[in-house]
């Protein structure tokens, strides 16, 4: 395996010298626009967001747009193609379109020309440190691919200086994000999150769908476990996650209108394996669904480390932090861009136990909402797809002037 590793890193710059002589030889297609949301694993997340909101508005009627999904073929989007992520297909795209919408860091060897528009939605408010603001513990690696901490800067550095702009979701991440992703601060747009539009605007119609989708039983309440993945926890194929719930105790000591959604992190490659004891108890959704859905019809959320709860907090409904491994994960592992003990919206539980005495209670302190929403939700007011598809029709504009001028 390490001589394959360093094969693989030794061809690396040699694609990415032949991909770029391969971008050149295809022209850019001005009405084309391509969506991709983490690595093609999924149709969800800001990119889809703005793509729905983009069939929507006549600005952007003629475009052709394409996405990049892992699977094409085991999923329908209408209104537009899709391609193969990593095929040949998806690279004669990257070199195509004019405009790329990713949420998501990409590969050093890619090559954006001057004429295309790169726009990174990027996908949470980061809790955990990102990039240079991690502080590396001596002989840190970073990654599956066992990055040092220098290696894996240049990965933020390289892809944010193809950004044309980078959406911030607010003020908070204004700040953060300039010193963690290496980017210049006239490049960031504070629009918030258009993924986040649906909980300001969904209805009763819609969670109705979602809990007839999900087989939730009628008069249910829904708890959401949405955990988050470990730097330290992975295998050949991708992370792991250690499962830390003994979901026949949660479903003992919870009241029986009780039911419970678990949703892993998008990067988690192990599956959890159902068990008979919990049906109708416990519904295991898939790690890449949309998890604005899963948001709606919950009436609480469970997390760790996961910015989740960042969005969730737009619906000022009870969060419980579960970090049974608090020490490892902020001393060893990232580290936390805010005071933990005084800014989350909901307490910290250390034990499984004291975690379910307080679920199964009912007790949740909501006095630190409305400063922790000041702070980190205040451009959430449903209309941060507008804002975005505002920013890019200029920018499209300045575009086709410009080539225009140049001709």
């Amino acid at each position: 395996m390490k001589v394959l590793g360093r094969i693989k890193k030794a061809l690396v710059p040699v694609f990415g010298w032949l991909y770029r002589v391969f971008c050149h030889l295809i022209p850019v297609d001005n009405r084309m626009i391509l969506f991709l949301a983490f690595h093609g694993r999924s149709y969800n997340d800001n990119p889809r967001a703005l793509y729905e909101a983009m069939r929507q508005d006549p600005r952007f009627s003629g475009y052709r747009f394409v996405w990049v999904l892992r699977n094409p073929g085991q999923e329908t989007i209408p209104g537009a193609e899709t391609v193969r992520y990593l095929s040949l297909g998806y690279f004669v795209a990257l070199a195509r379109a004019k405009v790329w919408i990713f949420n998501c860091k990409m590969p050093m060897y890619l090559y954006k020309k001057k004429t295309q528009i790169y726009l990174q939605t990027w996908h949470g408010t980061p809790l955990k440190k990102l990039g240079h603001d991690i502080e590396p513990v001596p002989g840190q690696r970073f990654y599956r691919s066992g990055l040092t901490y220098d290696q894996m800067c240049r990965t933020y550095d390289v892809d944010s200086d193809r950004y044309d702009a980078m959406i911030s979701p607010n003020a908070f991440c204004t700040g953060v994000f300039p010193h963690a992703f290496g980017i210049k601060k006239e490049k960031l747009i504070e629009t918030g999150y258009p993924r986040n539009d649906f909980l300001s605007t969904y209805t009763q119609e819609d969670v109705q769908r979602i809990r007839t989708d999900l087989k939730i039983p009628e008069g249910k309440k829904v708890i959401l476990y949405a955990p988050t993945w470990r730097d330290d926890s992975f295998q050949t194929s991708g992370y792991t996650f250690r499962l830390q719930a003994d979901f026949r105790k949660w479903k003992e000591r919870l009241p029986e209108d009780t039911v419970v959604l678990f949703k892993p992190h998008y990067l988690i490659v192990n599956q959890y394996q159902d068990d008979p004891e919990l049906k109708d108890f416990l519904i295991s959704v898939p790690a890449d669904a949309d998890i604005r859905d899963l948001y709606v019809v919950s009436d609480a959320l469970v997390t760790d480390y996961s910015s989740v709860f960042f969005d969730y907090g737009i619906l000022k409904r009870p969060v419980y932090f579960y970090m049974y491994d608090l020490e490892a994960y902020a001393g060893d592992l990232r580290g936390f861009y805010m005071d933990i003990e005084q800014e989350l919206p909901g307490k910290i539980y250390r034990t499984e136990e004291s975690l379910l005495q307080d679920l199964a209670a009912g007790e949740f302190d909501d006095s630190r909402y409305p400063a922790f929403t000041k702070r980190y939700n205040n451009r959430e007011d449903g209309q941060a797809s507008r804002r975005v598809l505002d920013w890019l029709a200029v920018r499209l504009g300045r575009h086709t002037a410009s080539e225009q001028a140049g001709n």
